[in-house]
C-alpha cells in the first residue's frame, strides 16, 4: 500500500512502511547478487546501497569483474536478485519492463530488418494503442535525432558498427523509458565514432532528462557525460566505494570541461581511487 505523507516534505512517499522520497527514481537498497558454485557461493555484490534522483546522469566505474554489468542487468530485470531491492519511483521492479530502456555495448539488432523495422519492434510493443502513422512518426523522430533521418529503410546488416549502435540509441530513447541504462555502449566504437556518439546521446539526454545509468572504463566519458560518478570497489562482494559528485553546468561542450579548473582534478580522484 502507498500513501502520501502530510509532512513538512510534501514529497516523501510511505509503502509497506519504507519512506520514500519521490524525488528518487531508482533505488537500490542493501543490494546482494550471489552465484552458487561448486566450492560454495560466491558472492558479486554486497550491501550496495545508492539513490539516484529524477533527471540525473550517472556514470559507474571499477575494474572488470567488480560487478558493474551485473549490477545493470539486475535494475533491467534480466538477471534475478539474491537479496535487497530494487525500485522505480518505490515500485520494487519484478523483471523487465518498457520503464527501463537498455542500450548494450553490442546493439543487437534484426539484421534483416530496416533501420526503422528495429526501432518499431519496441515502439510497437510500448504503444500498442497509438495509430500505425504515430508509431512511424516516433521512429523516426528518434533516427533522426541520433543522426540516421536518411537511412529509415537500410538494412541492419549494412550499416557500420558505430551506425548500428545509433539505431541502439534511437531504439532505448524511442520507448520513453523513465530510466535509461547504458552497459558501455561505445565500447567497441573507435575513438572519434565515440566522441560522435557520446555528443548524440548526450545532446538527446539534454532534451528528453530521462535518468540515465551508464557503466564505462574510460574516465574521461564519466567525467564528460555525469552528474556524479559511483566507483566500484574490487570484487567479489563488491560495493560502492566513493561517489564524486561533477559540478560542471549543462549543456556542456567537451572543450570547456577540458579547459575547465576543476576536470584534471575530477580526473585525479578518479584515477587515484582505480589505482589502489
Amino acid at each position: 500500500m502507498r500513501t502520501k505523507v502530510k509532512t513538512k516534505r510534501s514529497d516523501i512517499v510511505i509503502e509497506n512502511g519504507i519512506e520514500y522520497t519521490s524525488k528518487v527514481m531508482l533505488d537500490l537498497q542493501n543490494l546482494k547478487k550471489v552465484y552458487p558454485t561448486p566450492k560454495g557461493d560466491y558472492v558479486v555484490l554486497e550491501d550496495l546501497n545508492l539513490q539516484i534522483m529524477k533527471e540525473e546522469f550517472v556514470t559507474i566505474i571499477g575494474h572488470s569483474g567488480c560487478g558493474k554489468t551485473t549490477m545493470l542487468s539486475m535494475i533491467a530485470g534480466l538477471n534475478p536478485i539474491s537479496d535487497g531491492r530494487i525500485s522505480v519511483l518505490g515500485n520494487p521492479i519484478k523483471g523487465p519492463g518498457p520503464d527501463r530502456g537498455v542500450i548494450f555495448q553490442s546493439p543487437s539488432l534484426m539484421p534483416w530488418l530496416t533501420t526503422l523495422e528495429n526501432v518499431m519492434l519496441g515502439v510497437r510493443q510500448v504503444f500498442p494503442q497509438a495509430k500505425k502513422k504515430e508509431r512511424i512518426d516516433i521512429c523516426k523522430y528518434y533516427l533522426s535525432k541520433v543522426g540516421l533521418e536518411g537511412s529509415f529503410d537500410k538494412k541492419a546488416s549494412e550499416l557500420s558498427q558505430g551506425m548500428q549502435q545509433r539505431v541502439g540509441i534511437a531504439r532505448a530513447f524511442a520507448i520513453k523509458p523513465k530510466v535509461l541504462l547504458l552497459d558501455e555502449p561505445f565500447g567497441m566504437l573507435d575513438s572519434l565514432t565515440r566522441g560522435e556518439l557520446q555528443d548524440v546521446l548526450i545532446e538527446i539526454w539534454n532534451k528528453e532528462k530521462i535518468t540515465a545509468v551508464m557503466i564505462t572504463h574510460d574516465v574521461d566519458e564519466a567525467i564528460f557525460l555525469a552528474d556524479r560518478v559511483v566507483m566500484m570497489t574490487s570484487g567479489p562482494s563488491a560495493k560502492i566505494g566513493d561517489i564524486l559528485n561533477i559540478e560542471f553546468e549543462r549543456p556542456r561542450t567537451r572543450k570547456a570541461i577540458i579547459e575547465h579548473n576543476d576536470y584534471y582534478k575530477y580526473r585525479k580522484h578518479l584515477i587515484d581511487f582505480l589505482e589502489h
